[in-house]
């Protein structure tokens, strides 16, 4: 069986820098996040043992998901996924993972104010446990909860989803370094909230993501990888 580390060092078909430095919000010091996708070999599947799903690894703040599981998830609007797709910071590449990026506009549709919210509301509980508990939150993570939820409502607004902060890079590390009052940070998570509500209904994007254009590509993969 091919091991983990070789599938994701041989056969990644896409991989890119995420975290702060695709977000605009790197500072001195900030970690490199590195996300990929990987196909594994299509006769790997016809074995008892599958490849796995997902591989962390072999580089430090790396992690990468075979493609199935990446379209799977991307399909359900998870919101880590959908962004991977469009970070700034493309370190490889290849036919397969061009192919990948165009179809980014299939995963899209009205469904990522559901899952983008939820996760922001599952967030946004641990942050209020850290100020009951310790009487703050931890800034860095009430920083990333305001960008993912400005994003979300800019994304039902437009039909495009665009990770960099850009103008509001600022304001944002402000928050991370604690400079603004919990109840503040607390009142524009629910701000936001309330803005991405108001714009579903009026969204551009689709009810649903367009699962057939997505598994004709999948299965056209799997059937050259056989080949």
């Amino acid at each position: 069986m091919t091991s983990p580390e070789a599938l994701v060092r041989e056969h990644t078909v896409y991989a890119c820098v995420m975290g702060s430095r695709a977000f605009g919000l790197a500072t001195e010091g900030s970690d490199t996040d590195r996300r990929g996708v990987f196909l594994a070999p299509t006769p790997l599947f016809w074995r008892f043992e599958k490849p796995p799903a997902h591989v962390e690894g072999p580089a430090p703040e790396q992690f990468s998901w075979e493609l199935e599981r990446f379209c799977s998830l991307a399909l359900r609007t998870n919101p880590n996924v959908l962004e991977c797709l469009h970070s700034p910071l493309v370190e490889r590449i290849d036919d397969t993972g061009r192919e990948l990026l165009a179809l980014r506009d299939a995963f899209l549709s009205r469904r990522a104010h559901r899952t983008f919210v939820r996760y922001a509301e599952g967030r946004r509980r641990k942050l209020e446990a850290d100020v009951r508990l310790h009487g703050a939150p931890r800034w860095k993570h009430a920083m990333h909860l305001l960008r993912l939820l400005a994003s979300c409502r800019d994304l039902l607004r437009t039909g495009s989803l665009v990770i960099g902060v850009g103008r509001n890079r600022d304001h944002l590390l402000a928050v991370k370094r604690g400079e603004v009052p919990w109840p503040e940070v607390e009142r524009r998570m629910t701000r936001l909230v309330a803005e991405a509500d108001e714009a579903v209904s009026r969204s551009p994007l689709p009810a649903d993501p367009d699962l057939a254009r997505v598994e004709d590509f999948l299965t056209r993969v799997r059937r050259a990888s056989a080949l």
